[in-house]
């Protein structure tokens, strides 16, 4: 299904019914990806290679899932998974599903002065959270399977697209060109140069 979100719904409305439409749930990725593509007029419509809008994306997603969350229970609806690997409506359960209080994950996303306030160091720092958690547990996995999350956000990353003809000297080719400009001795970042090698060590496992 491709229709558009309505553009007067609220994120959190628009995030419920998304994932209505997904009972197993979905990552914090791939529901950022799944609003762009319904053309939602609630985050950024840029890639997330820039550090200020995967920032800004995964604060306005993770707020309406917060107040989403809190909605559903008071309503006696749902419990709502947040994470960013599994984000999933769950069937309530008195007692057990209820919001924890003093919960400084769910105070930080619902104060929208973090949002305003999120310097550019701090914001470097969560970049670097984000691509370890895309890397995940999976090193030294004898398996070599990653996720297909993993593959896309790597890709978009690189600004590359998955296509037939991508090789690996097409992606070392984007990957020299990205740790040039981003190098510190270019005035880049340490956290940046991190992010773009855990990157890179998701796509050899793809397509070595």
């Amino acid at each position: 299904m491709n229709d558009d979100l309505e553009p007067e719904q609220d994120l959190a409305e628009q995030i419920l019914l998304l994932l209505r439409e997904q009972p197993d749930g979905c990552s914090e990725y791939e529901l950022i990806q799944q609003l762009k593509a319904r053309h939602s007029t609630h985050i950024p419509h840029l890639p997330l290679i820039d550090k200020l809008v995967l920032f800004r994306t995964h604060f306005l997603v993770f707020n309406a899932l917060y107040r989403l969350r809190d909605r559903l229970w008071g309503e006696c609806s749902h419990h709502l998974q947040i994470s960013p690997l599994c984000v999933q409506l769950q069937p309530y359960v008195p007692g057990t599903s209820g919001i924890t209080t003093g919960d400084p994950l769910r105070d930080y996303y619902l104060d929208m002065t973090n949002l305003r306030d999120t310097d550019e160091a701090e914001v470097e720092r969560l970049l670097a959270s984000f691509w370890s958690r895309m890397r995940g547990d999976q090193v030294g996995d004898r398996s070599g399977d990653w996720d297909p999350e993993q593959k896309r956000a790597a890709l978009e990353l690189f600004e590359l697209d998955s296509e037939p003809g991508l090789d690996m000297a097409a992606i070392k080719r984007r990957y020299r060109q990205l740790v040039s400009i981003h190098h510190p001795d270019r005035g880049g970042s340490t956290t940046r140069i991190q992010s773009i090698n855990l990157a890179m060590e998701i796509l050899q496992r793809h397509y070595r």
